[in-house]
């Protein structure tokens, strides 16, 4: 079996099966393939006869139609707990870096402004109150972190209940997305993005906020409406944004949100650490291995093409 992988993957242990890529020429010749964010639908599918998985480099797979993939026989997996760790940390410099204002107070060192002490308007952390938007694994990294440096955490996801909370050292306050947008000092989004999440903070939200929150988004781009969040910083109701994810990605260089200095912006890289990129490369193969041996991955997101004999190598 081959497995077509979309980047450079050095040496790598997947039995007498062979690694190919990233080449796109070898693509059509794959029986798997191994991939980022990179959109997957039924013409793509189409173009690669042979494909029996499409497996995911990290957690979200909104740039895969599942359905064009169940129609096809084709399982798609991701891998939940691999990039948990660098995008909690990620998530965390960002807040550490948007709340202390570390590009605004170089920017005026290399101007020479003076007067930094007084300018300085830098939050502390200790005493204040996360918001997180959704309680899967990376906010509930985030907020161990948070509870180590003084921080309250509150949390709004419908589908944690109270109960699900029992052996959790942060014990969030669960709370509902208007609570969450008004009691928030700092907010981190940790929400996938699906119909009902689509810039779910947008001016209205945006509006619920308590003056001056920090923002940050290490999730989906498209959970924010860019235009409205531009407003907010404009208007002080967002003091600072640290954004790993946008809508596009990447911004064009011209781009508003590029230009201002209370505004700090990395290319969708939170998971992307030398230890993230090969933990994930590792699940996503598992997952591969796991389909090639005739069994029904762990991590299968498509489940409705578990019943008997969609996975039968002879049909």
């Amino acid at each position: 079996m081959k497995i077509w992988i979309d980047r450079p993957f050095g040496d790598i242990a997947i039995g007498d099966h062979e690694a190919i890529g990233p080449s796109e020429d070898d693509l059509r010749l794959a029986d798997a393939v191994v991939v980022g964010g990179a959109d997957w639908d039924g013409p793509m599918m189409d173009r690669v006869p042979n494909l029996r998985v499409i497996a995911r480099t990290g957690i979200g797979v909104d740039a895969v139609d599942l359905a064009a993939a169940s129609e096809r026989g084709i399982a798609v997996t991701n891998t939940p707990e691999g990039p948990t760790v660098s995008t909690a940390e990620h998530a965390i410099a960002l807040m550490f870096a948007s709340g202390k204002e570390l590009v605004r107070q170089q920017g005026r060192l290399r101007k020479q402004t003076g007067d930094y002490a007084r300018l300085n308007t830098a939050i502390e952390f200790d005493g204040l109150t996360l918001g997180l938007l959704a309680y899967g694994r990376i906010a509930r990294r985030v907020a161990r972190i948070a509870t180590a440096v003084g921080m309250k955490v509150i949390a709004h996801d419908p589908f944690v209940m109270e109960g699900d909370l029992a052996d959790d050292p942060a014990k969030p306050e669960l709370v509902s997305f208007d609570d969450l947008c008004a009691r928030s000092d700092i907010l981190s989004l940790h929400a996938p993005l699906a119909a009902d999440t689509a810039q779910i903070f947008n001016a209205e939200a945006f509006a619920r906020c308590k003056r001056g929150v920090v923002f940050i988004n290490a999730s989906r781009g498209g959970l924010v409406d860019h235009q409205a969040l531009l407003e907010a910083l404009h208007t002080g109701q967002v003091s600072n944004a640290g954004l790993d994810v946008t809508d596009p990605e990447p911004l064009p260089a011209e781009h508003p949100l590029l230009n201002r200095d209370d505004v700090i912006i990395t290319p969708h890289t939170a998971s992307s650490t030398t230890v993230g990129r090969k933990r994930m490369l590792d699940m996503a193969l598992e997952q591969v291995l796991q389909v090639f041996a005739g069994e029904h991955p762990s991590d299968l997101v498509n489940t409705d093409l578990m019943n008997p004999g969609w996975n039968d190598l002879e049909a």
